[in-house]
């Protein structure tokens, strides 16, 4: 029916994983595993941290701090959009009044 998926192979620390997503996101899914691929390596590279299962959590951990550090970028340029937006409506109403001629 409507299930359109297609199996993907990524490759992550030189191991292959099988992933089924939908064919308009398999680029998407690419680049997030080459993503999670080089973070990996990064942590793996530094010798700090041993076996597979601890890279995959230090390297969980990055990727979550750098998303949640972003996420909040993000809010705090909208609440600035949003202000600069409500002073830019009060000039503009300011400009049309009568009483600013």
């Amino acid at each position: 029916m409507g299930d359109t998926t297609t199996n993907v192979i990524v490759n992550i620390l030189e191991k292959d994983y099988e992933v089924a997503c939908a064919p308009g996101e398999v680029d998407a899914l690419k680049a997030s595993a080459r993503y999670v691929d080089r973070q990996m390596q990064s942590i793996r590279n530094s010798g700090k941290v041993i076996g597979l299962d601890r890279v995959a959590v230090m390297a969980a951990l990055n990727i979550a701090n750098e998303y949640l550090g972003a996420e909040s970028r993000l809010k705090q340029t909208e609440e600035r959009i949003d202000l600069l937006a409500e002073k830019l409506k009060q000039v503009i109403e300011e400009q049309g009044s009568p009483e600013a001629v």
